[in-house]
């Protein structure tokens, strides 16, 4: 039997394997450096909103885990708290600081949302200990990605495609209604090398509702390169978003980073395109994953807001650990 292999549409070739991987480490790839240094000194702009705990909030922990609070729900967005993002815990990336919450400490978590099954998003380590502390938790997860899940003997757990969508609340909350819709990212899946693309990636709406009326959404966007027309589709369903957490790292050498993670000017062009009313930076300063330095993408990005006229204020970057209305 043929195994599934997903696309990305608006790329060619759509897939990327170990072979890609070892042209990038023997320097196929690489172009003429910018030896410029603004970002070794450069600080973005402290956040200049006044925190209320009782408001809808959101805590960037590390990486692109988010812990994200509203109407009563706590949900965690991508969730690693290993030192390594690595199938080995003594190979592979390590973190360069500490989570912005040890796991320990966290709330009691309601809603896990996986963009895709890469090692740095999908930590296995990272699920048993959450699955240990927080039995009640709901899983949402890309197609492909819940016999993993399986096999670890962990439930309940929703697969969804893009464009799929699912409606429901918790018993904790039965006045608050909750809609997750998965959408289309730009990037590739797979942990073992014979197992590229065998399930999919995505990003995630998520829209709560009480029963007052009032709505708040927010839009997770995963891991995933830039093309013009995914972003101004999101855009056409949804209209806007309170809050958008996009990434900004892991783009250079752009030759072969580019079509699977966005660089910080792309970011701001979704930003923009979504219809974002406020965003947050993340996937960048926990774990090296590609050639630019790790300070620099918030230097590129406060250089790509102004260069488009936009407020720093409306797309942050924070330390980790550090909380914020929306």
């Amino acid at each position: 039997m043929s195994r599934k292999s997903f696309i990305n549409p608006h790329i060619k070739p759509s897939k990327r394997g170990f072979k890609d991987f070892l042209l990038w480490r023997v320097g196929y790839f690489d172009e003429e450096k910018d030896d410029a240094k603004g970002h070794v000194d450069f600080s973005f702009p402290a956040c200049s909103r006044k925190f209320d705990p009782q408001l809808p909030s959101a805590t960037w922990i590390n990486h692109s885990t988010f812990l994200v609070r509203a109407e009563g729900m706590n949900i965690l967005t991508d969730p690693i708290f290993s030192k390594r993002c690595s199938p080995l815990p003594v190979l592979g990336p390590k973190r360069s600081h500490p989570p912005g919450i040890p796991l320990s400490e966290l709330p009691r978590i309601d809603i896990v949302l996986l963009s895709h099954d890469h090692y740095d998003h999908l930590d296995k380590r990272t699920v048993l200990e959450l699955m240990r502390l927080n039995p009640q938790i709901i899983w949402f997860v890309p197609v492909g990605v819940k016999k993993w899940f399986d096999q670890q003997g962990i439930a309940p757990v929703y697969e969804l495609g893009w464009w799929d969508d699912r409606e429901f609340s918790l018993p904790s909350r039965p006045n608050v209604r909750a809609k997750l819709t998965a959408v289309p990212a730009q990037h590739f899946s797979g942990r073992k090398g014979f197992d590229i693309n065998s399930s999919l990636w995505l990003g995630w709406v998520f829209e709560i509702t009480h029963s007052s009326g009032s709505l708040k959404r927010f839009y997770f966007v995963g891991d995933t390169g830039y093309n013009p027309f995914d972003f101004k589709k999101i855009r056409e369903k949804f209209d806007s978003f309170d809050l958008c957490m996009i990434p900004i790292g892991a783009y250079e050498p752009k030759a072969f980073m580019g079509p699977v993670h966005v660089n910080p000017e792309e970011a701001v062009r979704i930003h923009q395109e979504v219809g974002s009313r406020f965003s947050v930076a993340m996937h960048w300063k926990t774990f090296r994953l590609s050639d630019e330095p790790m300070e620099r993408p918030p230097y590129d990005l406060y250089q790509a807001l102004i260069k488009e006229k936009i407020d720093p204020a409306e797309f942050i970057v924070v330390e980790p650990g550090h909380a914020f209305n929306w």
